[in-house]
């Protein structure tokens, strides 16, 4: 079964793009049941082509997919997981992935989905401020889990989808949470049946998903399950109207991310398209190349860095023959010199967009329908109610700078940040959500980019706040004080780069030796992504009259320096 458009290309013109488009929610709605329930109807429709670095591939249809998440939910239930718990999957682009997802949806529990790049220090603070109950996981990061289980009291148990050794087994004796074989315990009589589906209301939290600023540490972000429907016209519009015959999506991204979950995997399930998984850490433009041409992937989220490792290949898509119908590009600008690659090589426009954790797939382009401004971010996507306030916390008009602000009244919008309710109430002003996005609006209504309102590091796809960063460098012996800001990538592929500037106390000596430690405290502890690639040694950071380091200084300062 195909689920039709929400909002067909026809119906869509380029002088008003959708304004007149009014949501029509139903008031019970659950995700399980919208990305795959429906569509397991004895058909063995396609849902999932999994490949694995060693050169496996498994297909699965949507009956079998929704078969594993009811199994999966009967065992979180037996293990004692109940409506509104928190329950975690560590793991790359693999099946158990969107298993757990659907599993917690089914029985009205959250899912947080966990990047594998995460070190200790990231997992222990997302873990323990979630009151996670369950985890699945491989076996290297149940290990690491094991480490932390005095600090996790809430755990019931971590469901490992690789053999569990007997030294990690041992690891958990005595323990009150459990390590437990994932497929082992499908199996069981306990996971037998077909589980009922909680009847969730629109509003009910869905996914809990951590979103990193500048202060502080990273907040948690509840998104509902009316979410998946929010984004869904801007998912048609940014691939040029979705779904067509024989459609396939893959994406690069993370399914840890907004962007690779709810931008790409599941609203593709939506409308019963197939996905194509790589179970893969890295990003390799050669078999990512082959992989979309084996599959004839149709359509793709691939965020700019992606595209740019895509364009460095001589020749890449002549070995690969394209079945690329349409791209979107989110996470950073896509530009003009990329805009023009992607027209020259693969024949299309590629639809920027531009969303947030906290209230996604807002602004974007659709090249079918919108002609596209190279370096804008595009326009509101039907469905969107998007504005440019002033300081003064006025709207303002055509071609005046301030910030980008969307209506709360907005079926993608969050519920709130995971118990922060102070932290929820600054994001807005009246009804207008606060992106942090500083732009300007045009007479025709395009939407421009130019900059940020707060010192958010984007690289490579990823949104980085400089206050994790900042606390796992001070805790380095030699570390008096510290700023972590984004500076543009030397090699311009990842937009922005980290860039550490430290203060060491006295009697600490400059090293290249000290420089290191610091960069690989921060690799494993935190995340790969947060590397700080550059770190640079001060007498002194620049502050304010109130004790707050100046990021945007420190960034002109670089700038200044490396422009000469």
């Amino acid at each position: 079964m195909i689920v039709e458009s929400l909002l067909p290309l026809a119906s869509l013109d380029a002088s008003s793009f959708g304004e007149d488009f009014q949501w029509s929610l139903p008031e019970r709605f659950n995700i399980a049941d919208a990305v795959c329930r429906r569509h397991a109807d004895g058909s063995n429709k396609l849902a999932l082509i999994a490949e694995s670095t060693d050169g496996s591939c498994r297909r699965y249809t949507f009956d079998e997919i929704d078969k594993l998440s009811s199994q999966l939910a009967n065992v979180l239930v037996s293990l004692g997981v109940v409506k509104g718990d928190r329950v975690a999957v560590i793991l790359p682009q693999r099946v158990e992935t969107p298993l757990l997802h659907l599993a917690a949806h089914r029985i009205a529990a959250i899912s947080l989905p966990l990047s594998v790049l995460f070190g200790d220090e990231a997992l222990r603070y997302r873990l323990f401020d979630s009151g996670s109950r369950v985890v699945v996981t491989d076996s290297v990061h149940a290990g690491l889990l094991a480490s932390l289980l005095p600090e996790l009291p809430n755990f019931l148990a971590v469901l490992c989808v690789d053999e569990v050794p007997d030294q990690l087994a041992s690891a958990y004796t005595g323990a009150a949470c459990r390590c437990l074989d994932f497929y082992r315990e499908l199996n069981t009589n306990r996971a037998r049946g077909d589980i009922v589906m909680i009847d969730t209301h629109r509003d009910d939290p869905a996914f809990l998903l951590y979103t990193s600023g500048t202060t502080g540490p990273p907040k948690g972000a509840l998104i509902p399950h009316r979410a998946l429907i929010g984004n869904l016209t801007g998912f048609e519009c940014s691939q040029n109207g979705f779904p067509q015959i024989d459609d396939v999506l893959y994406t690069p991204a993370d399914w840890a991310w907004t962007g690779g979950l709810l931008d790409g995997l599941l609203p593709a399930w939506y409308y019963g398209v197939p996905v194509v998984a790589l179970d893969n850490q890295g990003f390799a433009a050669e078999r990512v190349a082959a992989l979309m041409s084996r599959h004839k992937v149709t359509c793709s989220f691939m965020p700019p860095t992606a595209l740019k490792m895509l364009r460095s290949v001589p020749d890449l898509f002549e070995r690969h023959p394209s079945s690329l119908r349409s791209i979107m590009s989110a996470g950073e600008a896509v530009g003009k010199a990329l805009h023009s690659w992607g027209l020259e090589v693969l024949g299309l426009s590629i639809n920027e967009m531009c969303g947030q954790t906290e209230h996604n797939y807002l602004i974007g382009n659709c090249s079918a329908v919108l002609p596209v401004k190279p370096g804008s971010m595009g326009k509101a996507y039907p469905g969107h109610r998007v504005a440019i306030l002033g300081d003064n916390g006025a709207l303002l008009g055509d071609n005046e700078e301030g910030e980008i602000v969307a209506h709360r009244d907005d079926p993608v919008h969050f519920l709130g940040y995971w118990r922060r309710p102070e932290a929820t109430a600054a994001k807005y002003t009246d009804d207008w959500f606060h992106t942090g996005d500083i732009g300007k609006r045009d007479s025709d209504g395009y939407l421009w980019f130019l900059g940020r309102a707060d010192d958010v590091i984007n690289s490579a796809g990823y949104r980085i706040g400089p206050g994790e960063i900042e606390n796992c460098a001070l805790q380095h012996s030699a570390v008096l004080q510290v700023a972590a800001i984004g500076v543009p990538d030397p090699d311009g592929l990842r937009g922005d780069i980290v860039k550490l500037c430290v203060v060491l106390k006295p009697g600490e000596l400059e090293s290249d030796v000290l420089r290191d430690a610091i960069r690989e405290r921060i690799r494993y502890r935190l995340a790969a992504y947060e590397y700080p690639r550059i770190v640079e040694f001060f007498d002194s950071l620049p502050m304010t009259t109130t004790g707050k380091v100046q990021r945007a200084e420190l960034r002109r300062q670089h700038s200044r320096e490396h422009t000469r």
